[in-house]
């Protein structure tokens, strides 16, 4: 049975319930350890506090024809890693990710976000720790975090295991939405880079884990070294200083980019100068073959030249372990791209600038084709038009 975050203190001991495997007094500690962190993601549209049941917010000014998106997504089988490391405070910002920057694709800016969290029994402290990392996403991502669920599943999950979901509703003008009407043949593709595995593909990674009985706790680069050689890995790590000192668990618990706040910076600024995005990418389960032609319409295909982006190692390390060649890769992870978004050739050259400027590596990876120039397919990779 579920146990929400409204609390009940002044109420009788439940023992019962407890004897049953349900602490419903665990559970108003960890409220009481979530409050602030929550709190602080809340602007002047947020109505009430913490305890309702259910979050309001008012639609921000200004608005002229407001549109509300909405995605639900999920952190998956990541948190298998982060229970076996006892690390909580990563995930939050995947489950973020996952979410806000669904919303961005629309064009539309994260207003809100409600969490839920499962788990075998309930820790105050871990639960805190996992809406904690969620409240540090929502700020990131310009969103409040209004309620949330904690759940105790005694019985039908193992003491130590949780899941995390959550749902995410943003804003925008019905005339800036984002559906991919506007792409045409000739538009750049812009990849924005991968800050690792991102949250997909996890249940491959466990199994590799698994296989090869990796050792979570252990040093990154000797892995590294192990798997891919000297040479590769001194090259990979040479651009990834993070890492250098790093166990294996924690390379695999980096957490999920997150784009949104980049991205609507970049549509405006296209927009101040007469251009516009036509469309964008979520690169999340499916890699870039599943989920860049969602933004393309009929008619139209991606061509992508993956020379033009260095693949995070880790992907290299699980492709390594795994077997999986360069194409299998880029279908089953994102390939080393978080979002691909497409603008007006004239204004590709801005856009990766202004997106460096907020803080996102960016290259131009690939142009829109017409479908019937490559045999009717929606994506193929390959080398781009010279100058791009």
């Amino acid at each position: 049975m579920a146990e929400g975050r409204s609390g009940s203190r002044g109420a009788a001991p439940r023992e019962a319930y407890r004897r049953a495997g349900v602490d419903v007094a665990a559970g108003d500690a960890a409220v009481e350890l979530m409050r602030a962190a929550v709190s602080a993601t809340h602007g002047p549209g947020v109505l009430g506090g913490l305890g309702g049941f259910g979050g309001a917010i008012a639609i921000p000014p200004g608005f002229r024809e407001p549109v509300l998106v909405a995605s639900t997504d999920g952190v998956g089988t990541k948190t298998a890693i982060a229970a076996a490391l006892r690390r909580y405070d990563t995930v939050g910002r995947d489950l973020v990710a996952m979410c806000a920057d669904d919303v961005v694709c629309s064009g539309a800016a994260p207003l809100f976000l409600l969490d839920y969290v499962a788990v075998g029994r309930l820790d105050p402290d871990d639960v805190a720790a996992l809406v904690g990392g969620v409240a540090d996403g929502c700020r990131d991502a310009g969103c409040a975090l209004i309620g949330g669920e904690t759940a105790e599943h005694p019985g039908l999950m193992d003491p130590g295991a949780f899941d995390l979901a959550g749902c995410c509703v943003g804003i925008v003008e019905r005339d800036g939405l984002i559906d991919g009407s506007a792409v045409r043949a000739g538009d750049a593709l812009l990849g924005l880079g991968a800050s690792g595995l991102h949250a997909n593909g996890f249940s491959l990674v466990r199994a590799l884990i698994a296989e090869w009985d990796l050792d979570l706790g252990g040093p990154y680069q000797a892995q590294l070294r192990r798997t891919l050689g000297d040479a590769i890995a001194d090259d990979a790590l040479a651009g990834e200083p993070e890492h250098a000192l790093a166990t294996l668990g924690e390379v695999l618990l980096t957490p999920t980019t997150i784009y949104a706040p980049a991205i609507l910076s970049l549509r405006d600024a296209l927009v101040a100068t007469g251009r516009a995005i036509s469309g964008i990418a979520h690169v999340t389960g499916g890699g870039l073959p599943g989920n860049v032609p969602r933004m393309l319409p009929d008619g139209l295909a991606a061509r992508l030249d993956p020379t033009r982006w260095v693949v995070p190692s880790v992907l290299r390390l699980v492709a390594a372990l795994g077997g999986l060649d360069d194409a299998e890769l880029r279908a089953t992870f994102n390939g080393g791209l978080g979002m691909v978004v497409a603008v007006p050739a004239d204004s590709a050259t801005a856009a990766v600038s202004h997106l460096a400027g907020a803080g996102v590596r960016a290259m131009i990876v690939g142009e829109v084709v017409a479908a019937e120039a490559v045999d009717g397919a929606r994506y193929v990779e390959g080398p781009i038009e010279a100058g791009a």
